[in-house]
């Protein structure tokens, strides 16, 4: 990987330098260059550097770039103020770029060295008391691509879905259920003010068996959510999202994890009492000795009841069992994807983190906004089914995964996002899942039209040839394809996998360009259509695989 090799290089030429190595390292080092710059990398790293180096800007930025010139990659280095190297490729280190990604595309991005982390990802882990919102698909997406690109970077990656059956859920969701049972068999009941009142509860009391008559509330609570979580495990098979483990909230407490839990805070002295009640010492002011020093910096705005006058734990002690459970476990790193209304439960589950004796730096927490659902321009609010609120399902089944799950992809998690239905099913250039889709899909049947020419004996790219992929729009697409690992780790650093999605856009938009300009089988010229031909080939590589990271399809025809 040619960006790979030439970090590597630039690294090496700072090994007299170890602080301007250092802070290279740190801003990053490679670079896309603005656009009225004539450079395939930009190097702005020499005017963090000149400070340390105690030269201006300009000289180090010279020095830099004399040095830089006999890497091999490096056709040509040059300097623009205020202090800004930017380097020109080779022509024949894209192609031969190019060539490893023909020759094995599965292994393209993946990081061969650097540190590995071992990373436990939690997402969805919607509350199994009714059906799966769209909100839910969001999070699905983020956490499952997450996870797929991260893996890509070679990290450790187990992914959970974490189902919410302890404390009152069960019995509150089993008298509502009860009482639509009733109703349905005539006898006068209500279900509970705080209790769910969905439409979805009267499909359920439909179904239930006739044992029902005797079962209490928690029973019915119970069935209810058995039969609701096997229809959430139904709709992330049918997203393309599997989880390593379904962990129960029930476990933590059979295991005795939440009372254990509360011992080891009531240890460290993160604990205290007022009121009748067990307080979760989170605020700087209350934390004692070095577990509270752990939590400085991580405080929460004030303390947090652990467990209630009554006795019962709130929810927040099993979130902090099932927290400490993570890293029992030996994972060094959590991620945690959540949904809108849990902007106040990051600091606190950060104090808590603290407060078990972790460094809070160790716990990614990741909030996704809504979603806005429109058809053209009219918003949707409610389901057309029920006249309740729209599932993920009901999308699904109305777009499909791939529309789904590259829309959900293409913005950061912490902007709304209006999801359009009717572009959705577009099938033209303005829908951006189709725009990407049909550069593979065409990649294929030019592919096809090559065999049946009998310019290629089978379905398979030739060598690149350097001398050949010299317009402006092939030497674009060497440079985008040479830029895909740099996108992974950016994700990496991000948490998101919307910079791949853009990426790919962009990408797509390149290769229609090209192929609006350019003959790829030319019967005149068979070395000229072999060069192209691999070019092509490259492209709809890295298109499946960057598709394949968002969990979107990779269709050969369309």
């Amino acid at each position: 990987m040619i960006l790979q090799s030439l970090r590597k290089s630039l690294l090496d030429k700072l090994k007299g330098f170890p602080r301007i190595k250092e802070t290279a390292r740190s801003l990053g080092i490679l670079a896309l260059p603005p656009k009225h710059i004539l450079a395939d990398v930009s190097l702005h790293w020499p005017l963090a550097c000149a400070k340390v180096a105690g030269v201006p800007p300009l000289d180090l930025a010279h020095e830099m770039a004399s040095a830089f010139r006999s890497i091999v990659e490096v056709e040509n280095a040059h300097v623009t103020p205020p202090g800004f190297v930017n380097l020109k490729l080779r022509d024949s280190a894209l192609c031969a770029n190019l060539m490893a990604i023909t020759l094995s595309p599965s292994k393209y991005g993946a990081n061969g060295g650097g540190a590995k982390r071992s990373i436990l990802l939690e997402f969805v882990s919607a509350n199994p008391t009714g059906p799966l919102h769209l909100a839910s698909g969001r999070g699905a997406t983020l956490g499952d691509s997450l996870a797929r690109i991260l893996r890509r970077l070679g990290h450790r990656v187990h992914s959970e879905y974490y189902v919410n059956d302890g404390g009152g859920r069960v019995e509150l969701l089993g008298r509502s259920l009860q009482a639509r049972w009733l109703e349905l068999h005539g006898r006068p009941s209500q279900v509970p003010e705080n209790g769910y009142h969905g439409d979805y509860l009267n499909d359920l009391a439909k179904d239930l068996p006739a044992a029902a008559e005797s079962w209490s509330p928690e029973e019915f609570g119970k069935h209810a959510m058995g039969v609701l979580l096997e229809s959430h495990k139904k709709d992330m098979a049918g997203f393309g999202v599997p989880f390593d483990r379904w962990f129960h909230e029930s476990e933590l407490y059979e295991s005795k994890a939440v009372e254990k839990t509360l011992e080891d805070l009531k240890g460290r002295g993160m604990v205290y009492d007022k009121d009748a009640a067990v307080w979760l010492a989170t605020t700087c002011a209350a934390g004692a000795g070095a577990a509270g020093a752990a939590a400085a910096g991580s405080e929460d705005d004030k303390d947090r009841v652990l467990v209630k006058s009554d006795g019962k734990p709130t929810y927040f002690l099993p979130d902090i069992a099932y927290h400490r459970d993570k890293y029992g476990r030996g994972f060094t790193e959590l991620i945690d994807i959540l949904g809108a209304d849990h902007h106040g439960y990051v600091p606190r589950m950060k104090a808590a983190v603290a407060a078990l004796g972790h460094d809070p730096a160790t716990c990614h927490m990741i909030i996704h906004q809504l979603i806005h659902l429109f058809r053209g321009a009219t918003p949707v609010k409610m389901s057309k089914r029920t006249g309740e609120f729209v599932t993920l399902r009901e999308v699904l089944e109305e777009v499909g995964r791939d529309a789904c799950r590259f829309f959900f992809a293409m913005r950061t998690a912490d902007s709304h996002l209006n999801f359009d239905l009717e572009l959705a099913k577009k099938k033209s250039s303005e829908n951006p899942v189709y725009y990407c889709q049909y550069v593979h899909a065409r990649v294929a049947s030019i592919y096809r039209e090559a065999v049946k020419t009998g310019l290629l004996a089978q379905a398979s790219p030739p060598h690149p040839t350097p001398e050949l992929l010299q317009e402006k729009e092939e030497r674009a697409l060497l440079i985008k394809l040479a830029w895909f690992p740099e996108v992974l780790k950016a994700c990496e650093r991000e948490l998101s996998p919307h910079l791949l999605a853009a990426y790919l856009l962009e990408l797509a938009g390149l290769f229609h360009a090209f192929y609006e300009q350019h003959r790829v089988i030319d019967g005149d010229n068979a070395r000229l259509s072999q060069a192209r031909l691999c070019l092509c080939a490259g492209v709809r590589d890295v298109m499946a695989e960057g598709l394949g990271l968002l969990g979107v399809s990779a269709p050969q025809e369309m």
